[in-house]
Order: C-alpha cells, then structure tokens, then sequence
C-alpha cells in the first residue's frame, strides 16, 4: 500500500502529532467524504505500507521527527511558489524561511526524495508571466543541487475556488504567449540540473523537454523502495493524472495554508469549525466517532513484488 499524506490537507504542517500517534498505534481511521458516517480502518504498519507520500508547502514542523519513520519508506512533495500572502495566506518567507527549509529537508533525506512542485500556476496583474520566470529562476538557482525534479501545473477552477480566483484577476495567455512562457521555464531548470514535469495538464509539453508527470510515481517508489510493486493507474482521479493507487488519509476543510487556488477547502469558517475539533490522540483526524458511525476494516497488503520474473534476471 502506498499511503498519501495528503491531497486534502497539510499534514506535514498542521497534523504531525495527530500522524506520529497513528503510527506509534499502527492504524488510523478515514471518513468517507461522499458518505459521512462510513469510515475506514487502515493499518499503517509497516509490514504493509510500502511508501508514504507526503504533500506539504512547510514540513517543518515534523522535520525534528523524522527518525521515528526509520521502518518506512518515504518522499516530499514540495510547494514552494513566488506567491505573496494574497495567494498562501499562512505561508512563512520564501526566501528567508521556506528555501532553508527545502534545502535543510534534502540534506536530512536525500535531494531525490524531495520533489518541488512550482503549481498551480496562474496569471493576473501582480502575478505575471515575467513575475513568475524571475521567481521560478530565483527559487531554482537557490534549490540548485537540493532536488532532481521540479513538478509545473496550471490553476484548474473549480466551483470551491472560482470566488478566490476571480478576486485575483486570474487571465489567460495567447497559445504564443503560453509557450514562449514553457520554454523559458524549461531553459531555466535545465541551467540548474532539474527535470521538469507537468502534473495533470492535457497539454503535450515534450517538445519543451517536459514530462507527463506522476505525483504517486511508482518508478521513484520503486527505486526509494529496492523492488517492483504491483500496482495501477489511480482510476479516481482525472484521465490525466499519471498517479498510481494509494491510499488518501486526509480530510477536507482542514488545511490552515489559506491558499486561494485550493480545491480542498469550501470557506475558511468551514476550517476553523473542523480544526476546533483536531485531537491528536484521536484515530481520525479533526473529528470522533459518532454513535452513529459505521467502522469498516479496509483490507490494506504490500504490493511488493517478492518473485523474480524473467524480466528481472
């Protein structure tokens, strides 16, 4: 099983205590978002979690910590942008506290097990193409020799943050404008040693020397892991998404980063309500079981590969 640590929310950041007890106990559970009273328990032992994939724009927190995942598998999903505290409203400095940190995260696990991602991009008066390729140049010549790989992709709107973004001024370029934009950002990371990948876009940007990208990337996991895994295509995401399947342990309308383009969070009264509710001992993040719940043990095993085919001798 590959776990997400999350798509919904910045567990890294805000939920790390609430993570390190689910570990120390072995399982944890996770309400279904579709259907509020059915809720899943997951053991996160690790005899069948084969990686752990966490997403965070400030692992920070957590960082003192690590040493207790010493039985798991592990890597970073990395969001550093050039956005001021109008987009990522509780984002600490870029420049004077965020790149440390990357840089600081990498030297503790290994630049291949960091991944910065540079996304959502999205473009308005302040947040120009011109802002962004001189933000994009700034962070990458900082993180120069920190990561491998840096993940683009551009602002999808959705109905949850349509309001924020069209407070922004969010536009659009010319196809002309758009690629001389993607072939500025690819010269830029590739003077600074960085693959650059596209996450979920339609678009194909090879010609530009950029992937399709898989954020749950079972090519990387293999590698960080030691041996094949048997697993698919995430069907739940979009048609685009190069993901593999995992396991979301997350909960919507609970990240506290504030960003205006997330897709996770309906308003920020909806956060505050669920964090009033965060307790670290609890099996399920930022909630109890109710009376009315219903626990299902999820069935959860290693997709470790064990035999060696023919392809592997």
């Amino acid at each position: 099983m590959i776990l997400s640590v999350s798509r919904r929310t910045d567990i890294p950041n805000y939920y790390f205590e609430w993570f390190f007890n689910r570990i120390q106990e072995g399982f944890l559970y996770v309400r279904n978002p579709m259907n509020f009273h059915q809720i899943s328990e997951i053991s996160i032992t690790p005899e069948v979690v084969d990686c752990i994939v966490f997403w965070t724009k400030n692992p920070r927190p957590m960082m003192e910590r690590l040493d207790e995942l010493k039985e798991y598998n592990y890597y970073f999903q990395f969001t550093l942008t050039g956005y001021g505290n109008d987009v990522e409203k509780n984002i600490p400095n870029k420049k004077t506290e965020m790149i440390p940190v990357f840089k600081e995260l990498s030297s503790k696990i290994g630049k291949e097990r960091v991944i910065w991602r540079y996304d959502p991009i999205f473009f308005s008066d302040r947040y120009t193409v011109e802002y962004h390729l001189k933000a994009f140049k700034s962070i990458a010549e900082a993180l120069k020799g920190y990561t491998d790989k840096c993940v683009i992709s551009f602002v999808d709107i959705y109905p949850k943050n349509k309001k924020n973004m069209e407070k922004l001024s969010n536009s659009n370029l010319s196809d002309s404008e758009f690629r001389n934009f993607i072939k500025e950002l690819s010269e830029i990371a590739m003077d600074n040693d960085l693959k650059l990948s596209s996450c979920a876009e339609e678009i194909d940007l090879c010609e530009y020397g950029i992937a399709h990208n898989c954020c749950i990337d079972k090519e990387l996991i293999e590698k960080i892991v030691g041996c094949k895994l048997k697993v698919s295509k995430d069907k739940n995401q979009r048609t685009e998404c190069g993901c593999v399947e995992s396991v979301e342990i997350g909960a919507y309308n609970t990240c506290k980063n504030g960003c205006a383009y997330c897709y996770a969070n309906y308003s920020e009264k909806s956060v505050e309500t669920n964090y009033l509710k965060y307790d670290p001992t609890s099996p399920i993040l930022c909630g109890r079981v109710e009376e009315e719940d219903k626990v299902n043990v999820r069935k959860v095993v290693s997709l470790k590969e064990t035999q060696l085919s023919i392809f592997d001798i």
